[in-house]
């Protein structure tokens, strides 16, 4: 997912959302055999999760309910690419767009684990603090 003069880059809400978008025209190019039948519903899944979970650590009520659901949608990155891997071996005609994508989860893999390691710090500079 290049830029491309995009000021959306940034928007993690829409590059989360255009990540799951993306997952699910994936899967749809994947052959339906005994394999993908259990790859497919577990990448739709996690793919599509982290775009909600981020949105809901978006609207936390609370910093630790945001750390607690910005660590859930890191999860659910980390999941996608088990699964896009996976996708890979059972699908190697399709194996460049899984890398595709699996970069895009690695990086956003990346950029939650910041955000929850700079959350986390400031919950402890609070705790100081009081």
């Amino acid at each position: 997912m290049q830029n491309n003069g995009n000021p959306k880059k940034y928007d993690l809400e829409e590059r989360t959302a255009k990540f799951g978008e993306e997952i699910i025209e994936f899967v749809r190019k994947l052959p339906k055999n005994g394999i993908t039948q259990r790859i497919i519903p577990q990448l739709v899944g996690a793919g599509t999760a982290v775009g909600s979970n981020y949105c809901e650590a978006d609207c936390a009520e609370s910093n630790k309910d945001f750390i607690h659901k910005m660590a859930i949608a890191n999860k659910e990155a980390k999941e996608s690419k088990h699964f896009l891997r996976m996708s890979a071996m059972a699908s190697p005609e399709h194996a460049a767009e899984a890398r595709k994508l699996w970069k895009e989860a690695h990086e956003l893999n990346l950029i939650f684990t910041t955000i929850i390691k700079k959350a986390k710090e400031t919950e402890v500079k609070k705790r100081l603090d009081n």
